[in-house]
């Protein structure tokens, strides 16, 4: 019997590589009593159950209502609830549509933000196309971007967030090298990023959007703003987006979802699109699914109109800022006291980004998670999150920590036993670096 042939696989298959966090998941689940700070899910104590049932049964109980929402929907998406994202944007934003040039022919409804990014990038990329991002940023995507063989250059962060002007050094940089026509898109998550929870200062948002519009000579260059965790904010000053200073909504595409702040089995998200973009964006999307799930969207809607959204979102914030503030006080509690041992304090998201001295390896194989998974806690490794520089650099000295999966009681302890774990890799004769990698906190 003659060996059955490999499948030709194309490029773009073979482009991508299997995501970290499918690895991380499984860790987690295969070990129950692990202390887990790495997958990035929602709080399950947390879920509207309640409200979301009182929202299906209202809808499933009118026959008429319930044929339609269990009927195909439009590729664009359910017309009430575009038009109630549109007030809901107002309300954040503080001020009218027409302002932003934005109407609900602009919104576009996904499953999940995640689709919106995969969506854009298939509709922008070739291979070979430059999008340029944080660095750190979100690992995910960055694998998405690959799978299209695009070139992709990180901008350093600081506490302010992407530092907007090194951007417009590397565009001039890329300009006189040529290939500014090859750069498409600036990725950048606005708020409580993924994974330093770091926030986009209110000054780079104009900033960036001037860059971007400053480079645009032979094409425009997309600002993708990833807003994914804009309601979650929990103390602080509310920033309007990026878009907000897009008047002409020409520049910046915005992706939204339901999942965080609201219900992440409902899979809906959204995206808020200049209309030519909105027009290819609609059109690949009929040919990922024709249209989201119409009954998810429906719910979507109710929860808007009905108050439950912001409802639940209040109940939400107390619920994420407790956590936050029990591993913020863990970590002034546990971690040693050390001039390159630092964390971000975000006002909101998930996230607390751990730095310690360059000659500490937390890579996936440098010994320390390992160790870590030994003693009962995980972390995800901070290399994930980098894009190699121009000499092949990943930086290797950091940790994401997220606080939303974990229950609050367990917390401490993780924090303690990582603390410890720290504790044994530092070098004490080690050097003061005033730069250590590309964050700069």
């Amino acid at each position: 019997m003659s060996s059955v042939p490999p499948i030709a696989f194309s490029a773009k298959a073979r482009r991508t590589a299997e995501q970290p966090i499918s690895y991380l998941i499984a860790v987690a689940k295969a070990n129950p009593q692990l202390i887990s700070f790495a997958a990035g899910l929602v709080d399950p104590l947390t879920l509207p159950t309640e409200e979301t049932l009182a929202i299906a049964q209202r809808i499933l109980s009118d026959k008429d209502r319930a044929r339609d929402a269990l009927q195909y929907g439009t590729t664009v998406g359910y017309k009430p609830l575009r038009d109630a994202i549109v007030r809901h944007l107002e309300q954040l934003e503080g001020k009218p549509a027409a302002a932003m040039s934005i109407s609900a022919d602009n919104v576009v409804l996904t499953t999940g933000s995640q689709q919106a990014l995969y969506i854009l990038a298939d509709i922008l990329l070739d291979p070979g196309d430059i999008v340029i991002i944080e660095s750190p940023s979100y690992f995910v995507y960055a694998g998405a971007l690959s799978s299209f063989g695009a070139r992709i250059i990180g901008v350093p962060m600081d506490r302010d967030g992407m530092a907007v002007e090194e951007l417009d050094k590397l565009l001039h940089r890329l300009e006189s090298h040529g290939e500014l026509p090859r750069v498409k898109a600036i990725y950048c998550q606005s708020y409580f990023q993924n994974p330093t929870g770091l926030t986009l200062s209110l000054p780079r948002r104009p900033r960036l959007v001037e860059i971007a519009r400053k480079y645009s000579r032979q094409h425009r260059i997309l600002i993708i703003e990833d807003a994914a965790y804009r309601e979650l904010l929990y103390d602080g000053e509310a920033l309007p987006s990026i878009k907000s200073f897009d008047p002409t909504n020409s520049m910046v595409a915005s992706c939204y979802t339901f999942d965080k702040p609201f219900a992440a089995g409902i899979k809906t998200g959204y995206a808020v699109l200049p209309p030519d973009v909105a027009r290819e964006f609609t059109e690949q999307k009929g040919n990922h699914d024709f249209g989201s799930s119409h009954l998810c969207q429906q719910i979507a809607y109710e929860a808007l109109a009905d108050g439950s959204y912001s409802r639940h979102l209040t109940e939400l914030h107390d619920a994420y800022r407790a956590k936050r503030d029990v591993m913020l006080a863990a970590m002034e509690k546990y971690m040693p006291a050390h001039p390159q041992v630092q964390w971000t304090t975000a006002s909101g998201g998930l996230y607390v980004w751990l730095s310690l001295p360059l000659a500490v390896n937390t890579s996936r194989n440098g010994g320390m998670f390992d160790r870590a998974l030994g003693e009962g806690v995980m972390y995800v490794p901070g290399e994930y999150c980098f894009q190699p520089d121009e000499h092949g650099h990943v930086p290797q000295n950091h940790m994401r920590l997220c606080y939303a999966v974990t229950p609050i009681e367990q917390i401490e302890t993780g924090i303690e036993r990582l603390a410890s774990i720290v504790r044994r890799a530092l070098v004490p004769a080690e050097p003061a670096r005033a730069a250590q990698d590309s964050l700069t906190l």
